[in-house]
């Protein structure tokens, strides 16, 4: 599965409903395991970002289409970045010659 990296913040929505982050978090891993992808991990940061999370997809269609349902609820806006591990990178330089 590919890796995702989310960077997370709260909208105004979800600085409100600060109290309910965690249950909101459960919430959207439960959503992306239904659609075959995983939240592997979720950290609450300070500084930049609110939150910060760790994904995995089959592919970036469906972490695209989970990321939308995620935010279409307004609690959050996320920037994501497509993380590669030391053996997918080892193979993308290998393809680059």
């Amino acid at each position: 599965m590919a890796t995702y990296i989310g960077l997370v913040s709260w909208t105004d929505q979800g600085i409100k409903n600060y109290k309910d982050t965690v249950d909101r978090a459960n919430a959207g891993a439960d959503a992306a395991a239904a659609m075959g992808g995983k939240l592997v991990d979720i950290y609450w940061t300070v500084g930049n970002y609110d939150l910060v999370a760790i994904m995995e997809f089959p592919d970036d269609e469906t972490a695209t289409a989970w990321l939308l349902r995620l935010g279409a609820v307004g609690n959050v806006r996320t920037s994501t970045l497509r993380a590669f591990n030391r053996d997918e990178m080892a193979g993308i330089i290998a393809k680059a010659g």
